[in-house]
């Protein structure tokens, strides 16, 4: 089947169908369990992943005691599963990149995407910062580490290894520099902005790239207008809105040092005597807005996760009607949404009924002016859904 030696993972008959057709996640009913007991794998080895008549799929790693306990890395036999891969796949990914940007500030790897499950890389200039979601790309971190040596010669490699994701493959959390040292100011730049992050401690790798695409659908849409960036983080909608033109941009945060650094870029940036930066929980915050008829011509709801997992769907549906609701009680006459979710178990189509719903409650009528999706450095695989996961809407709030 193969002449590299790894441990046989045999699949039940019928199970290898979704794999053929593109997926590389393998659960762990799927495994025929009499022919290679999952219990005598080591957790994050190599495997070869093989059909119930014994024709080999490809190579991947496995963690026998996650629900996903194998992910296929290479198709067929012929390569290994090594530092040599890996610096092929790092050069396929950056040349997709430098094709799309003319700065090297993006997301460089992006999971099952880019042929690398279980990792992602955001790239801001010569500094790099990787998150690792599962226990198989862990064990494969010396391999991986050379490569981006090799290929992409940073001036830092920063790894980020924290959030909820390593928990359900039991791996700590930690944030370590193994290649070059940090500099003071780590920069992200989009759309002709410099937005200094903390790579450290905010959040994921420091900024959100997937929303490049989207912010950018603002350009024509702000000039001379009033626009309110909920959730907004260091800031990226709000000062893409005033680079754009918008005559004054409100931002608000729970977090302290996001606003923080709201402040900070919109000082960067020269858009200080635009951009006000507020403190406080995005709910309470429009209830006030609403007490004291402020109104705003663009409101932006770019909230975390709120469906974080199936059992959440209810409960998530909910507050993302509410949050979209109470935004559009703010919003001027004829005004228009931005409203987005990252959650991956919060269809498209729910999220547009919920933010109908909502306006039909406000008696107003929802109008969808475009559909708004993960941006481009984040490519989505056909076959595997769950590359998928942004999506968002502009809209036109108008009265019934």
């Amino acid at each position: 089947m193969t002449d590299i030696e790894y441990p046989a993972l045999f699949l039940k008959r019928g199970e290898e169908a979704r794999l053929k057709q593109g997926h590389s996640w393998v659960f762990s009913n799927e495994v025929d369990t009499k022919r290679s007991p999952l219990g005598e794998f080591e957790p994050g080895e190599r495997v070869a992943i093989i059909d119930a008549s014994e024709r080999l799929i490809g190579l991947g790693y496995i963690n026998p005691h996650a629900l996903i306990c194998a992910r296929l890395v290479v198709r067929g036999g012929e390569h290994g599963i090594d530092r040599s891969l890996f610096g092929h796949r790092l050069n396929v990914a950056l040349a997709l990149r430098d094709m799309q940007y003319a700065e090297p500030y993006y997301r460089l790897v992006f999971g099952e995407a880019d042929g690398m499950p279980g990792l992602v890389l955001d790239r801001f200039g010569s500094v790099y910062v990787g998150q690792i979601g599962t226990l198989g790309m862990e064990q494969l971190k010396p391999e991986l580490e050379a490569a981006i040596a090799k290929v992409l010669k940073p001036e830092a490699l920063v790894w980020k290894n924290q959030g909820s994701v390593r928990s359900l493959e039991q791996l700590p959390e930690y944030v370590e520099t193994p290649i070059g040292q940090l500099p003071e100011t780590v920069l992200a730049r989009e759309h002709g902005l410099d937005y200094a992050i903390d790579v450290e401690h905010g959040q994921k790798t420091g900024f959100f790239y997937d929303q490049r695409d989207n912010r950018a659908s603002m350009q024509r849409l702000v000039d001379g207008k009033r626009v309110l960036d909920l959730f907004s983080y260091v800031g990226a909608w709000g000062l893409a809105a005033a680079k754009f033109g918008a005559k004054e941009v409100v931002a608000v945060d729970a977090s302290d040092s996001a606003i923080s650094r709201v402040r900070a870029n919109a000082e960067r940036n020269g858009f200080a005597d635009r951009v006000r930066a507020e403190t406080a929980d995005v709910f309470d915050f429009l209830k006030h807005l609403r007490q004291e008829r402020e109104r705003f011509d663009l409101v932006i709801v770019d909230p975390p996760a709120f469906v974080k997992r199936k059992k959440d769907f209810a409960e998530g549906r909910q507050a993302y009607r509410r949050v979209n609701e109470m935004a559009m009680q703010v919003l001027g006459r004829d005004g228009l949404l931005v409203s987005c979710s990252c959650s991956h178990h919060m269809p498209y189509t729910e999220l547009l009924n919920q933010l109908n719903q909502g306006a039909r409650h406000l008696d107003r009528q929802a109008i969808l002016l475009k559909r708004l999706q993960q941006s481009a450095d984040h490519p989505v695989v056909p076959a595997i859904p769950e590359t998928e996961y942004l999506k968002g809407a502009l809209l036109r709030i108008l009265p019934s």
